[in-house]
């Protein structure tokens, strides 16, 4: 057995079953087997692989161990001269382990293989090679030095940014996405240490390679497609501590003495460094727009109260001071708030929610200004006017911000993407049929051949004019039909092209278009898959409002409505558990055949059974119910079944 795939999968079956596509291309003529670990995936990738792919063999875990530990116990069950650790989210080249095999033998000092990884915009990703970290290495990437200076040997160490990414090159480490190792050198150094659940056994095992007295090499005359790349996960708190504990293990593991102890200190200060960085940059990334326009609508109250007090009132003191600490703040805390439980900041250039979003702001500001002492009550007008200007300095800035993004005024429209198809007209309308059922407005503008051809009545070119068609008809996208164009010319175009396109792959037989545009972004899927109403931001956002309004009136009203419950000591314990965001008041009913896919919610109170006269439910009855009301999802169907269930509200489901 020439080589073992070991690919370890949690939960992204469509990105498994085209990496497995491509690996079963990329061992035409070669001995290999192949194996996936699944860490107790819920996605039904355990499923896909047996049924599509019969000759893989199958690890099904029970639980997640762990990348190390799921890698270990496939490699300790393969018999190939060499091991390939290789990631679900990739896509290899037709001859790339002809290419890493030979290289590999002509090299006998080769412990192991690195090789050049490119995301799905086509970017070079630079953690294809990288040095080993120490204490000036790692504060140097903590710091931001290895981006200043992304070429310079002094500061980019942890990236090798000096070496050109178009030679091959002795390293230090090899990238998790694709680890080819010789057996031989795993037999003397040991396999992964599972002290790592995720993050940093790459860089440990390739330390161990190196001090065993092998070489590690970065390959870069075959290319790969890796997904989501280093960064991916960056914008997370669990990746800063998750990514920097796992460095902490390395550094206790393998330094000693002072310079263990001060790679140990600067690796736990990085750990808050990046993590206070992370939480600012999530903020503004999340809270921009309403910081930008919470500021103009207070240039605008301000110049407002200014021209109302002189003009209506003939008195430019007429407004107290009040009126920006009290008034002021009240007012915006309503308007963005009404933007935000409309759903503007979810999908900003919808300027219909942003106008629904103020226009109930405004009247339920106009409802509590009545109870307002008189003396912050300073004028109707001012809200009237002040609602106005939120109008009309919203709507203008998002148009604005649409404009600079897309170069167009059509702001509030759908803006499809202009897309060509890149295969055969067979497939090329396989893509066409599974854009259509999975409902994403696309401009088709037409399909390139997969070779050279002249039938220029059917195909807008050839493979090789597909520049020139992009530039000529300002296309946002490409789909590639996998079953048409090779992974070698999919990552050769995608390479020349660069990012300006974004890139989509539609693999052979399957229901899924894949793609992402950049390592910073996780994986964009056009699939028939269900899309559940109850997962979108904007109705998990109002179920919650529901829950908290609904629990308030029921807890002032508590008295009146506390006689209609059955079990009343069990309904205030629900009330507060709904109140503090520890339950919800409709949710799933419990079944054994219970959908595990379904989006998650909190346990409930009440489920779509309560309200239903009847005894007895069969589980498949109880499944299709769940189904549909995650599927359906708004909050009226909350009211409706607390309306109809109230006398069982006492009583609590199975989370």
């Amino acid at each position: 057995m020439q080589l073992s795939v070991i690919i370890v999968n949690y939960n992204v079956v469509h990105f498994l079953e085209q990496a497995l596509l491509s690996v079963r291309r990329a061992s035409v003529g070669m001995q290999v087997e192949t194996w996936v670990v699944d860490n107790n995936s819920v996605d039904n990738s355990v499923q896909m692989v047996r049924e599509k792919f019969p000759e893989v063999k199958v690890i099904a875990n029970k639980h997640n161990p762990g990348f190390s530990v799921a890698n270990n116990q496939a490699i300790r069950e393969s018999w190939g001269k060499y091991v390939l650790l290789l990631n679900p989210d990739t896509v290899v080249e037709e001859d790339t382990f002809q290419k890493c095999f030979d290289f590999a033998e002509a090299h006998p000092d080769l412990g192991g293989l690195g090789v050049k990884m490119i995301d799905g915009g086509g970017n070079f990703l630079p953690e294809s090679k990288r040095g080993f970290p120490s204490p000036w290495v790692a504060f140097c990437k903590t710091f931001g030095l290895s981006k200043i200076f992304p070429r310079s040997p002094k500061f980019n160490r942890y990236h090798l940014g000096y070496l050109d990414k178009d030679k091959n090159h002795e390293i230090d480490v090899l990238a998790g996405a694709f680890m080819w190792m010789r057996r031989t050198t795993l037999d003397k150094v040991g396999l992964l240490d599972e002290t790592f659940f995720m993050y940093g056994e790459d860089i440990d095992l390739s330390y161990r390679i190196v001090k065993g007295g092998y070489k590690n090499y970065y390959f870069s005359d075959t290319t790969i497609i890796h997904y989501k790349g280093e960064s991916t996960k960056k914008g997370s708190l669990n990746y800063v501590k998750v990514f920097y504990q796992a460095m902490i293990i390395f550094a206790k593991k393998h330094f000693t003495g002072d310079g263990a102890r001060m790679f140990v200190w600067m690796l736990q200060f990085a750990i808050y460094f990046r993590a206070a960085l992370t939480v600012v940059s999530n903020f503004f990334r999340a809270a921009w727009l309403p910081l930008v326009e919470g500021a103009v609508m207070v240039l605008g109250l301000h110049f407002i109260k200014n021209f109302w007090a002189e003009n209506y009132y003939s008195n430019p003191d007429y407004y107290d001071e009040s009126f920006y600490y009290v008034n002021l703040p009240l007012y915006l805390v309503f308007w963005l708030g009404g933007i935000y439980f409309s759903g503007g900041y979810d999908e900003k250039f919808r300027l219909r929610r942003v106008v629904r979003g103020i226009l109930w702001g405004t009247l339920v500001l106009a409802a509590v200004y009545g109870f307002l002492p008189l003396n912050y009550r300073p004028s109707r007008a001012i809200i009237l006017l002040g609602a106005l200007f939120a109008l009309t300095a919203s709507t203008g800035l998002r148009t604005f911000f649409y404009f600079l993004k897309y170069k167009n005024l059509n702001v509030g429209q759908a803006s499809a993407s202009n897309i060509i198809i890149v295969g055969s007209t067979a497939e090329s309308e396989r893509v066409q049929h599974l854009l259509a059922k999975a409902q994403v407005q696309k401009n088709y503008i037409g399909t390139v051949a997969a070779g050279e051809t002249e039938d220029k009545k059917t195909f807008l070119g050839s493979f090789s004019q597909l520049e020139e068609a992009v530039r000529i008809y300002d296309i946002n996208e490409i789909i590639f039909c996998s079953k048409d164009v090779s992974a070698q010319k999919i990552t050769a175009k995608m390479t020349r092209l660069g990012p300006a396109v974004d890139y989509k792959i539609l693999p052979e037989e399957s229901l899924s278009i894949i793609g992402s545009s950049s390592k910073n972004t996780s994986g964009e899927l056009y699939t028939i898959n269900i899309r559940f109403n109850i997962a979108r931001p904007l109705q998990r956002r109002n179920k919650r409002l529901f829950d908290l309004i609904s629990a308030l009136v029921l807890l002032l009203t508590f008295p009146l409505n506390f006689l209609f419950v059955k079990n009343k000591s069990g309904y205030l314990r629900n009330l507060f558990s709904v109140l503090f965001n520890q339950k919800t008041w409709v949710g799933y009913a419990h079944t054994q055949m219970t959908d595990r896919n379904l989006p998650e919610v909190k346990p409930a109170v009440l489920s779509p059974l309560d309200g239903i006269d009847l005894a007895h439910f069969e589980d498949t009855t109880v499944q299709r119910l769940n189904f549909l009301y995650a599927k359906d999802y708004d909050t009226g169907k909350d009211f409706e079944i607390l309306r109809k269930g109230f006398k069982n509200c006492g009583k609590s489901l199975k989370a």
